[in-house]
């Protein structure tokens, strides 16, 4: 069965904090496409597989846990993609929720290849984004994909053909919503040209700011903005961080600090920081609680 999104205000059952609201609760909602009401801290799980994002993970219970964790404490937004494993992630999503709680929305990606270890391949040919999209239904367990995200535009294949078959599966009922991945605001507008789209997934983090362009531009136009890499692989929770000093003043930790710059800088933003740890996912959704002074926010815009 399809998974059926209830209204803003129903989540998934999840473990309550002193006051009845889970963790992930916490952060404000952005509405995907109109219809999809999420709160905009929610999980990626790039980190499932197996080291380079290749194959089975060391402990596929710990991370099945993960997931189930991350709903627990109140995420309703996960983003995957095929080529994650490849099909693992996707797998140990399914495993770890199906049958889905009522209001999760998953978001998957194709159009990446993968020929081993942090390999990556873009190919947008239709025939193959149709077969993957169809071997997405299959691992997640779902009649509709909530959005579709054209991982990479194919240099090779026309824009228009790329996004037409994810077009012709929406009309089909297989795809509920449309969205790009790491894209100029010049190819941004040239998809939304061709149809509909919803979000963009760009590399964005306090220290990679090189799609600050294209976060503006999203955020004029309502259009989702999930930056990949929003904690730089971690880079930004060690000790010994940019925001160390700032987050240390604030009690709480650099990623706490790193991915609640992220959640006030812009109203449409939706990081998805991954873990395989179930702690280190506890702490990242701890940043739900933080609010940033006007100073902090410019002191951590100044460290670009």
């Amino acid at each position: 069965m399809p998974i059926e999104h209830a209204g803003a205000g129903t989540r998934a059952p999840a473990v309550a904090l002193a006051g009845g609201m889970t963790t992930a609760e916490l952060s404000d909602t952005f509405t995907i496409g109109g219809d999809l009401p999420v709160h905009r801290l929610g999980y990626g799980a790039m980190q499932l597989p197996g080291p380079g994002v290749w194959g089975e993970p060391a402990d596929r219970a710990a991370a099945v846990r993960v997931v189930q964790a991350a709903v627990e404490q109140g995420v309703d937004f996960i983003d995957t993609a095929d080529s994650y494993g490849p099909e693992v992630s996707e797998q140990i999503i399914a495993e770890a929720l199906h049958p889905y709680p009522e209001g999760l929305v998953i978001a998957t990606k194709a159009g990446l290849t993968r020929q081993g270890p942090d390999v990556w391949t873009p190919v947008g040919r239709p025939a193959y984004l149709k077969q993957q999209v169809e071997l997405s239904l299959r691992h997640l367990k779902v009649e509709r994909i909530d959005l579709i995200q054209l991982h990479r535009i194919d240099p090779e294949v026309p824009l228009a053909d790329q996004l037409g078959a994810f077009v012709e599966l929406k009309e089909q009922g297989k795809v509920r919503h449309i969205g790009v991945s790491e894209v100029s605001v010049e190819e941004l507008e040239a998809a939304r040209a061709i149809t509909e789209i919803v979000s963009v997934q760009n590399l964005y983090n306090l220290t990679n700011r090189q799609s600050q362009d294209v976060l503006d531009h999203a955020t004029e136009h309502g259009i989702a903005f999930i930056p990949w890499f929003p904690i730089a692989t971690g880079d930004l929770a060690s000790p010994d961080s940019p925001v160390a000093d700032i987050a240390r003043e604030l009690d709480a930790t650099p990623s706490q600090v790193a991915l609640a710059w992220l959640l006030q800088k812009s109203p449409v933003m939706l990081p998805i920081p991954g873990t395989k740890s179930v702690d280190h996912l506890t702490e990242n959704l701890g940043a739900a609680r933080l609010t940033l002074s006007a100073e902090d926010m410019a002191r951590l815009d100044a460290l670009a």
